[in-house]
């Protein structure tokens, strides 16, 4: 066994008083909040958002506000005299720098080792409660496994306890405009889309009479909108749910730019008529809407445990992707281009930016923090390809292997930023 360590960097909670790091976040305060909040033995907290997305915004960072930790993947529980956080091996070392001596680090990721711990910490007729609007289906259902015959509880809870121990110290909504994608990088309007899927709604055997779109991916694509609520994902918060006559949008209406909603409205009334809903209405409408005689289709991986139980097992198409994600995967021939130009204009930011460091590292002027801000910048600035030769443009061939209609005609007029933090390293 290796004896304490002798890192300054990583926390040392086996000395007295223990020793943190600056990097350390004090969680008492925020722990204690928590625990006032809690009816019942435990709180499980993940690391994701109402959509299932990969990327969070900060007002969504509800591990990182009560841990501290900052990685990406990761699950706390908490009970009245506990505290503990699973991740995975990318982020023990982060943990071990991040963390105070409140919690305990498991170094794993799977429900049985949550579940084993639960089992330990809470007493048999305890309750274990969350917020079943953060949970996805897979993950309620793993949790109930493990609890299973062991006189614990499971309790969704309607109040996500974080949110009210974090209070008016929690980052606002995104205020910021939702556009329209112009029709030039679409390939198909909003409309045929809409009609695509109806179509594979009147082709299912169930014959669904909804799709419900819970994915932030699924309602931007559908109705050729974009936004900024998430960094680096040009998505806005919103649900849609799409049946055979009608088409509610659910999202925050103000920040709808003129030309999106005069479009998302121009086929009012009828069939291609958005109806606009505020974006915390959809459990109330969707409990409505499946008090009928209808059948809903949703994809599993993007539906939270908590909208899911809102539609009797009965009017469930269950598929693993909705109909909406299935079909933004297959690319027209349009967006086909559009990707190809696309990585051309990025391919030159790259060469320059590859150029820039062979003439700069052996001077000692660049790590990769500085490298990665040079590469986001020469993406947002980076210059059109030299002209052909004069006897090339007289022959008409073009100076690349590439289609000239592909070469970028101006400095990134198109770049909206990198698609994620820069991930760079060398030696």
């Amino acid at each position: 066994p290796q004896g304490p360590s002798t890192r300054n960097d990583i926390r040392n909670c086996s000395t007295d008083p223990p020793y943190l790091p600056p990097t350390a976040t004090n969680t008492t305060a925020r722990l204690a909040a928590l625990r006032g909040t809690m009816r019942t033995h435990a709180y499980i907290v993940p690391s994701t958002d109402a959509h299932m997305s990969e990327y969070i915004s900060e007002r969504d960072a509800r591990l990182g506000w009560l841990t501290g930790f900052t990685g990406s993947a990761g699950t706390a529980v908490v009970t009245q005299d506990k505290a503990a956080l699973w991740t995975d091996s990318r982020y023990w070392t982060q943990a071990e720098r991040e963390l105070d001596c409140n919690w305990e680090l498991q170094r794993t990721t799977s429900i049985a080792s949550i579940g084993m711990w639960i089992l330990k910490a809470v007493p048999a007729g305890g309750n274990v409660s969350l917020d079943p609007f953060l949970f996805s289906i897979d993950t309620w259902n793993s949790y109930s496994r493990a609890l299973h015959g062991s006189g614990r509880t499971l309790l969704p809870l309607e109040t996500n306890l974080v949110d009210q121990a974090w209070g008016d110290q929690r980052p606002l909504p995104s205020s910021s405009e939702i556009y329209s994608l112009p029709a030039e990088f679409t390939g198909s309007s909003w409309q045929e889309k809409v009609a695509g899927i109806r179509k594979r709604m009147e082709q299912h055997v169930r014959r669904p009479t909804a799709v419900l779109l819970s994915g932030l991916e699924e309602t931007a694509w559908l109705f050729n909108l974009r936004g900024d609520d998430i960094p680096y994902n040009p998505v806005f918060y919103s649900y849609t749910l799409l049946t055979n006559t009608t088409i509610s949008l659910f999202v925050e209406q103000s920040r709808l730019s003129v030309a999106a909603r005069e479009s998302l409205r121009s086929g009012c009334p009828g069939p291609l008529c958005v109806e606009l809903q505020e974006y915390g209405q959809v459990s109330a409408h969707l409990r409505r809407y499946t008090q009928g005689n209808v059948t809903v289709w949703l994809g599993t991986e993007y539906t939270t445990y908590g909208l899911y139980g809102i539609i009797p097992q009965e009017k469930l198409l269950e598929e693993n992707y909705s109909p909406v994600m299935m079909a933004k995967a297959v690319k027209n021939a349009h967006e086909q281009e559009m990707l190809r130009s696309a990585h051309v204009r990025d391919a030159v930011a790259v060469i320059q930016y590859l150029l820039w460091l062979e003439k700069t590292v052996p001077q000692g002027q660049v790590d990769e923090f500085s490298g990665s801000q040079h590469i986001d910048a020469l993406r947002w600035s980076v210059l059109p390809p030299r002209p052909a030769p004069p006897s090339e443009r007289q022959l008409g061939t073009p100076s690349t292997s590439f289609p000239s209609s592909l070469l970028p005609s101006r400095a990134q007029e198109h770049s909206r930023g990198p698609s994620f933090q820069s991930i760079s390293a060398s030696g």
